[in-house]
């Protein structure tokens, strides 16, 4: 029997991230679990357990990352195998939260489409930031998930606890994804968490930034099957 996947993605970002897993993985039970719903990362990954199959793989991306630490400090016997992208273990330092901050100005100034363009330069790589296809990508999701959503997110992400100290109990299968060129990730966030992850490995993607399923479908796509089926 093929495991289901359970796919859960960050602040303004929707289903459109996960397209081309949705387009390869017709055949599996594929799940996106929610991220517009709640304003806490604990409701975030309640609310993704309780629409969730008993066992299932979870891939993680960007704040769905701080998530599934949450799932698995709640209930780590569900899930079978952990692939996290472009995530960090760790709480804000002072300069993320002035960073989110500023955003949270942004919208309350009434400039919610000014958070997007702000967003292009740490998305996407320097060489990218021209290309229609992301930009129209990175747009659309930012305009589907609306401004009310996106300071739910925020509060949400601004409120999480440090979970370093679960890493080391974490004992299911983990494959980590980077972009190396990631402008809000870094290597050294993912080194961390391969680090204390027992067994833990790590794919890098060269010339990705933060959004690799869309901008390397062609490689994030295999890596993330051949290590659910394995």
């Amino acid at each position: 029997m093929t495991l289901p996947i359970v796919l859960i993605t960050g602040q303004l970002l929707t289903d459109a991230v996960w397209q081309p897993l949705l387009d390869a993985w017709t055949d599996r039970e594929v799940i996106v679990a929610d991220n517009r719903s709640d304003d806490t990362i604990a409701g975030f990954a309640q609310r993704l357990l309780d629409n969730s199959p008993p066992k299932f793989a979870l891939v993680a991306h960007a704040m769905g990352g701080f998530v599934a630490f949450e799932v698995m400090r709640r209930a780590p016997e569900r899930v079978a195998k952990l692939a996290l992208i472009s995530t960090l273990a760790s709480a804000d330092g002072p300069a993320q939260t002035a960073r989110r901050q500023g955003y949270i100005d942004l919208v309350e100034n009434g400039q919610f489409d000014q958070v997007v363009e702000e967003r292009i330069p740490i998305l996407f790589p320097e060489e990218k930031r021209g290309d229609a296809r992301l930009l129209g990508i990175a747009r659309k999701m930012a305009a589907d998930t609306g401004a009310d959503t996106f300071l739910a997110q925020q509060r949400a992400i601004m409120a999480r606890i440090d979970s370093r100290p679960l890493l080391g109990e974490i004992a299911v299968p983990t494959l980590l994804i980077w972009g190396d060129k990631d402008g809000i990730t870094s290597r050294a966030h993912h080194d961390e968490i391969l680090d204390a992850i027992p067994g833990a490995k790590l794919e890098v993607i060269a010339g990705a930034g933060h959004l690799p399923m869309v901008e390397a479908p062609e490689l994030v796509v295999p890596l993330l099957a051949d290590f659910i089926d394995q």
